[in-house]
C-alpha cells in the first residue's frame, strides 16, 4: 500500500514563495501521474498541476500557470510543487494524489484519483 505524506505548507505574505513536497511511500509503478489539489473553506476541491511518472507530461490549472511549477525526483519517489508569487487566494489545504495514466482528462479530474495524502495548509496574507 502507497502511501503520500505533504509537507512545506505554512504562512506567507502575498507575493511570497513555498515549495511543497509529497514524499511516497512504498513502491509506485510507472502508470501512475502525482497530482496536486487544493481546497479553500466552503469550496470544491479543484486540481492544480500534474506530472507524469517520466515528468514528460505535465498539466496545470490556468489559475497557477507561470506562478507555480510542479516537478519530480524520482530517486526520492516525491513531487516537488514550487509556488511563486502568491497571492490571498491561493490560500487553501494543498492534497497530492496518485492517478493511473497521464492523459489531461485523467489527471484534471480530481475524481480518478485513488490515493490521497493528508493536505498540508498553506496561508496567504496580505
Amino acid at each position: 500500500q502507497v502511501h503520500l505524506i505533504e509537507s512545506g505548507g505554512g504562512l506567507v505574505q502575498a507575493g511570497g514563495s513555498l515549495t511543497l513536497s509529497c514524499a511516497a511511500s512504498g513502491r509506485t509503478s510507472s502508470r501512475y501521474s502525482t497530482g496536486w489539489f487544493r481546497q479553500a473553506p466552503a469550496k470544491e476541491r479543484e486540481f492544480v498541476a500534474a506530472i507524469s511518472w517520466s515528468a514528460g507530461t505535465i498539466h496545470y490549472a490556468d489559475s497557477v500557470k507561470g506562478r507555480f511549477t510542479i516537478s519530480r525526483d524520482g530517486a526520492e519517489n516525491t513531487v516537488y510543487l514550487q509556488m511563486n508569487s502568491l497571492k490571498p487566494e491561493d490560500t487553501a489545504v494543498y492534497y497530492c494524489a496518485l492517478v493511473r495514466g497521464f492523459s489531461i482528462t485523467t489527471m484534471t479530474n480530481r475524481d480518478n484519483y485513488d490515493i490521497w495524502g493528508q493536505g498540508t495548509q498553506v496561508t496567504v496574507s496580505l
